[in-house]
């Protein structure tokens, strides 16, 4: 069975084991009181041999999370259907991937932020070599990191920094020159643990 087939079968199914909940796993003693914005990121899986997945790079002008490595996503607007048409229109809108070159899989385990979101994580399979276009004000580049290397639990890396004046820790995963981490090295943790159990 091919790393994409165990994909399909465990995305999409109930939530249960050790699943990051969010940043508040790393903050002992704090409570999760507030309410969440709702927010979806797409895991595109580019369908090469050896499949890959795509991230962007945030621009060092934005105001959240700048120059950060990120999925394409944002919030759930009013309008949106739910959390996957949300993240197939963030993706759309941050670097020109049409809607219909992702065939999406599924969702799974939600991540909460420290900074007030609850993401819902949207798999999506992903026709190689479409001609991607960064939105300018947005994204400051795309490239794509080996499937395999992301899910692989040696990669992941527990590292602790300061994060409004407090010490805490969080998931990070490196690749050549990128630095993955936070909640986006925390989704990809929560499926590498679900393919895990699975497999056990």
């Amino acid at each position: 069975m091919t790393l994409l087939d165990r994909i399909r079968e465990v995305v999409g199914g109930g939530i249960e084991g050790p699943a990051l909940r969010g940043d508040w796993d790393f903050i002992d003693g704090v409570a999760r009181t507030r309410a969440f914005t709702p927010a979806a990121v797409l895991i595109p899986i580019i369908d090469r041999p050896t499949p890959t997945v795509l991230f962007t790079r945030r621009t060092d002008t934005l105001r959240r999370h700048a120059g950060q490595v990120a999925f394409p996503g944002g919030r759930v607007d009013p309008e949106d259907a739910g959390a996957i048409e949300a993240a197939l229109r963030e993706a759309h809108e941050e670097v020109a991937l049409p809607p219909d070159e992702v065939r999406v899989i599924g969702t799974t385990d939600p991540y909460e932020t420290g900074t007030g979101f609850r993401i819902t994580p949207v798999v999506g399979l992903v026709t190689p070599d479409l001609p991607l276009v960064p939105a300018e004000a947005e994204v400051a580049a795309v490239f794509e990191v080996p499937l395999a290397h992301l899910l692989d639990p040696a990669n992941h890396q527990l590292r602790e920094g300061e994060w409004q004046g407090q010490r805490r820790s969080y998931y990070a995963i490196d690749w050549e020159t990128h630095h993955i981490w936070g909640a986006t090295a925390g989704i990809v943790v929560n499926l590498s643990r679900r393919l895990q159990r699975e497999a056990a």
